[in-house]
């Protein structure tokens, strides 16, 4: 059974690097921290093989990536494909990850849809579709529609999951309407997903507000809102092999001292990390 805690990218966040040398660079740092990441960048733009490759070669050997699905394979630009041109991106993803299958370091690829994808046959399709085309790799999803869990579906929706063999992403987050789900407490795979994304309720949708990325992930977990969540993980090991959870809520700064508060209250002490980085103020002249 392993438990693997980490954030949602690796550059913003100050707290991790403060009175440290970053000579070998921020992922470096963060790795000395941390035994997973999620690289966000993916979804904005089908990266190089040289950026995996120089995150591959930043981190040690049990360190592992989620890496988030281009935003076209997420149906996030409505862009309408023919299979032939949503095949060829799918290659043209999986070969710019090759450094990070190569070095086994991949924990997922992960498939966050957007609001608008709803529960219909249509979008049921195309998720069998991706699953088929990349049976080899393991996928999670992350729904944000909530009419996926309405309770005459959910049932259905975990049964979905677990024929098709994706990984359910477990999502803490604000209770806003049509545009967000609730914690499914029900692992679909060997491997669970959680995503910590914050409770910030009314910065959930955006409702014009022109800062709304900015203020959505504002929120700081409480010690007994992480007690809360250290006792659903205890139920959730019984029914997953691995267990990987990620910080998302880092509008103010708080996701690397929560996920070191829950990494805490887990017990859970990591080995292989990289080095620490001597402190600037360290060690005399």
């Amino acid at each position: 059974m392993a438990i693997h805690i980490g954030l949602t990218g690796w550059g913003d966040h100050p707290s991790l690097y403060e009175n440290q040398s970053i000579s070998s660079g921020k992922l470096f740092a963060y790795a000395s921290h941390f035994p997973v990441v999620e690289v966000d960048t993916a979804f904005y733009a089908i990266q190089p093989q040289k950026n995996f490759k120089k995150w591959v070669e930043e981190t040690p050997d049990d360190f592992s990536f989620v890496i988030k699905a281009f935003h076209t394979l997420t149906r996030h630009d409505r862009a309408q494909l023919t299979l032939k041109d949503l095949k060829d991106l799918m290659d043209a993803y999986i070969d710019s990850i090759e450094p990070v299958l190569k070095a086994n370091k991949l924990n997922a690829i992960l498939f966050q849809f957007p609001p608008w994808f709803d529960l219909r046959k249509e979008n049921i399709r195309y998720l069998r579709v991706i699953r088929e085309y990349l049976r080899d790799y393991p996928l999670a999803i992350e729904f944000r529609n909530r009419s996926w869990f309405k309770p005459q579906f959910k049932q259905q929706t975990i049964d979905f999951m677990k024929k098709e063999n994706w990984i359910h992403t477990i999502c803490d987050e604000p209770q806003a309407g049509e545009g967000s789900v609730p914690a499914i407490l029900e692992s679909t795979n060997e491997t669970t997903l959680i995503r910590f994304h914050g409770r910030n309720v009314h910065g959930w949708n955006k409702n014009g507000r022109e800062n709304w990325r900015a203020v959505r992930f504002l929120y700081r977990y409480s010690e007994p809102e992480l007690k809360e969540w250290a006792a659903r993980i205890k139920e959730l090991e019984k029914q997953s092999k691995n267990i990987t959870i990620l910080f998302n809520n880092n509008s103010g700064g708080d996701a690397a001292d929560n996920a070191k508060q829950f990494i805490e209250l887990l017990d859970i002490h990591y080995e292989g990390l990289n080095p620490r980085q001597m402190d600037l103020f360290d060690g005399g002249l």
